[in-house]
């Protein structure tokens, strides 16, 4: 019996060190069923862990790929333990609407209605500050103009004050893979997204209401939806992608 112990032990400090660690980051990554549908939910602490957008290097260049971003990250000696596209996006890869990181607005925000899933209004903007996260409808965000180091305007809104979007049917036939973020009602838990087959924006929405009871919640996009998730074996590959939201990790780690 200890000869069988101490074999299992043994197996048990070899898987140890086998599965790969990210540092300080717990991404938390399931597989989750509601209402008859699969998502991939990823859930992370603002403060605790480093959650960044991305879009150009140094260089000016677009990375547009989770690879490129991946490679870049190396040569700062920093991984990434998390990623998916984080808002819309024209044929030049340039962001929709308003863009900011590291505190550099690259684009303006857009408050107007317009054609298209981020016109359907009312939109909004994922925001990051160094304490707190939030999704604020855009023309909130306009009115309050809060301090965000990192912000991605899409749209629609998904979940508004605990409220579905007013535009959306619960019978649509419009269903896409389709990506987004919700942020806890204090600000600290943001928790990223993705449909594992075609739902339709109703459908969504209440995940993000109903299911993971945040109040309010903000589409990235369909069709190009893509997830890095080390977690659950997800490094999907597509066309290229515009802004991305990730998460960092040391290298060394």
């Amino acid at each position: 019996m200890t000869i069988l112990r101490s074999k299992y032990t043994l197996i048990a400090l070899l898987l140890a060190i086998c599965v790969p660690t990210f540092g300080t980051a717990q991404p938390n990554c399931t597989n989750q069923d509601f209402e008859g549908a699969s998502f991939a939910i990823c859930q992370f602490s603002v403060g605790q862990d480093d959650i960044r957008l991305f879009h150009r290097n140094d260089a000016g260049a677009i990375f547009g790929s989770f690879r490129a971003l991946g490679q870049d990250l190396r040569s700062r000696n920093l991984s990434l333990a998390f990623a998916m596209n984080g808002g819309m996006f024209h044929d030049d890869r340039r962001a929709v609407g308003m863009y900011i990181e590291n505190g550099v607005q690259a684009a303006r925000l857009v408050t107007r209605d317009g054609p298209g899933n981020f016109g359907l209004l009312p939109n909004g903007v994922f925001c990051l500050t160094d304490t707190k996260a939030a999704v604020i409808e855009s023309k909130t965000y306009a009115a309050q103009l809060p301090d965000c180091r990192f912000a991605s305007q899409s749209g629609p809104m998904l979940v508004i004050d605990g409220a579905l979007h007013p535009r959306f049917l619960p019978d649509s036939d419009s269903r896409f893979v389709r990506n987004g973020v919700g942020v806890s009602a204090d600000g600290t838990t943001v928790i990223f997204a993705i449909s594992n087959q075609r739902v339709n924006f109703h459908h969504f929405g209440r995940l993000f209401r109903n299911h993971l009871k945040t109040p309010n919640a903000l589409y990235f996009d369909g069709k190009v939806s893509r997830l890095f998730a080390p977690e659950l074996g997800r490094d999907d590959l597509g066309l290229p992608l515009g802004p991305m939201v990730g998460v960092v990790v040391p290298l060394t780690q």
